[in-house]
């Protein structure tokens, strides 16, 4: 166990990270010498919206490197429905059993973030979303957290744990606008000794009504003004936003823009879309509802086999022509002009394919005109 109670890389690659009962069980078939030929498939019944974005697929391929199965998967970044299976896993079953937890580990709180990221993406039309959510999470998960948002589509994350090829972003925090004398003297502070290419966003609700700050922060060469705590003043956000820009224009500061962060939600997003210029987003990205994945087998011993409330059979996921999606049995007939999803990844141990953040991200970004007004505001 580390010093901050998290579980070693070592660990989770070994299985020891795992239920009980999936030890118990690889004894007990120990002892009867049964380890049965099976396929597994994940899949999630419900979802907290219409469609979700798959993700956490690297770290179940890093993670099954060498375990002598064969994995195929939608690649991440594709977008799901429910009953869609996302994952497969081929081989005997007490090769891999002990490892279920950390599969669904990693794809449900990956897949989850990256869903939220994207539907609030989505929400925001063209203005520009960060993710400000890791202080939200353990911090021995930051990366995963701006990783999954990244391929949700967000512009830039706050973390510098972050993976390489993405933005990192933010300026101030209220404290350090505390710790000078006046707020003037913080932003001075920060426009003369911020690198060049970070903007002058300005914190202006430290002390002060965000209108006052807002028009001060401007006069010192901010260009854009970030509101972060009008919820907390239980007055009317709208309002507050409102009358900043209202006042930031009739000043002289048109070309100033506005920034909203602090609990922002994708509700948020859409009611001030339109008088917001960009917005911060923190836990409704990275404390996002996990997608609730199962895993199932779906074939032993070459048999189709299922549980109740799931479907037997090895089966593959079609993008239809014109959009649409139907998952089919993999021995069935494609439909005409129909695209298949899951892939090879790993076959038989060995990788084949490695994901790809920034091709997971692409697809998605693909894909989302085709999701616009999709349950989304």
């Amino acid at each position: 166990m580390g010093t901050f109670l998290t579980i070693s890389d070592e660990t989770i690659k070994n299985g020891d990270c795992t239920d009980i009962y999936f030890v118990r069980t690889e004894e007990a078939l120990g002892q009867d010498n049964l380890n049965p030929d099976v396929v597994m498939e994940v899949t999630a019944t419900t979802l907290p919206d219409s469609w979700a974005v798959f993700s956490g697929l690297s770290d179940v391929v890093a993670l099954l490197d060498g375990i002598p199965v064969t994995v195929d998967a939608l690649p991440e970044g594709t977008v799901f429905y429910k009953n869609d299976p996302v994952l497969r896993i081929t081989g005997k079953y007490r090769d891999f059993c002990r490892y279920e937890t950390a599969i669904l580990g990693f794809l449900c709180h990956a897949s989850g973030i990256a869903t939220a990221a994207a539907h609030i993406k989505i929400a925001a039309r063209t203005r520009p979303v960060f993710s400000f959510g890791s202080r939200r999470q353990h911090p021995a998960i930051a990366a995963m957290i701006e990783r999954s948002a990244w391929i949700g589509g967000v512009d830039g994350v706050s973390n510098t744990c972050a993976p390489e090829g993405m933005p990192v972003v933010g300026t101030m925090p209220h404290a350090f606008v505390m710790c000078y004398p006046r707020p003037e003297d913080a932003w001075r502070s920060f426009a003369r000794h911020a690198p060049k290419e970070v903007p002058r966003i300005m914190l202006c609700d430290t002390y002060c009504d965000e209108k006052s700050e807002s028009l001060r922060a401007a006069e010192c060469g901010a260009t854009a003004v970030r509101l972060d705590t009008p919820r907390s003043r239980r007055g009317n956000m709208r309002s507050i936003i409102e009358e900043v820009r209202w006042e930031l224009d009739m000043h002289g500061h048109t070309g100033v823009k506005i920034f909203l962060s602090g609990g922002v939600t994708r509700e948020d997003v859409a009611a001030y879309r339109d008088i917001v210029d960009a917005f911060g987003v923190g836990g409704a990205i990275a404390n996002a509802p996990v997608i609730d994945f199962a895993m199932d087998i779906v074939e032993i011993g070459g048999q189709a086999r299922a549980k109740r409330g799931k479907r037997s059979g090895v089966k593959q996921v079609y993008d239809l022509p014109g959009g649409g999606r139907r998952t089919l049995p993999a021995a069935s007939a494609p439909p005409a002009g129909a695209v298949p999803l899951i892939t090879g990844f790993i076959e038989k141990g060995r990788v084949i394919t490695l994901p790809d953040m920034q091709d997971a991200r692409a697809r998605l970004q693909k894909k989302v005109p085709s999701l616009m007004g999709s349950g989304d505001p």
